[in-house]
């Protein structure tokens, strides 16, 4: 059985997820691809960079816009493995990507689907396209990992 394109970036992805997860951080990872090219990537790093905008999404733009010279990244796809939050749906917009692949539904405070549609309003100067769910028990899992070690640790602790 093949995977699809998706899939496959979606993987890589979950990749750099776990360097998230092996520094501590939200294990969530990104990657930006262009005519079958990584043009950039990020994992989660608020906590270590001191930074609360480092999220993967947002490095990963950073990334591409460095090695293309140029912030605007039309024609590139964004990989994610969680639905990306308000601030990061905003960056797409601006980058003017043209598509956003996510994997798990971030119920909290995700801003594609599941508490705005932040990519869906009719007064955006780009539209991104966008698709949740690939990949998303893989990617759901990496995270609910990820929490419910911090949790036992927690305990551990008392």
């Amino acid at each position: 059985m093949s995977i699809s394109i998706d899939e496959y970036w979606m993987q890589q992805a979950l990749h750099l997820a776990q360097e998230a997860g092996k520094h501590q951080e939200v294990p969530i990872g990104a990657i930006l691809v262009k005519q079958d090219k990584v043009i950039g990537q990020g994992f989660n790093q608020p906590i270590g960079s001191h930074d609360p905008t480092a999220h993967a999404e947002i490095l990963a733009l950073r990334d591409a816009a460095q090695n293309q010279g140029n912030y605007r990244l039309v024609d590139s796809t964004l990989y994610v493995t969680i639905e990306p939050c308000a601030m990061c749906a905003g960056a797409l917009v601006h980058a003017r990507v043209s598509r956003l692949v996510f994997g798990a539904l971030e119920p909290k405070a995700g801003a594609v689907v599941s508490q705005t549609n932040q990519l869906d309003g009719d007064h955006l100067n780009h539209c991104v396209k966008y698709e949740g769910g690939v990949c998303a028990e893989a990617c759901a899992s990496i995270v609910s990992v990820f929490f419910a070690r911090r949790r036992r640790e927690k305990c551990n602790r008392r």
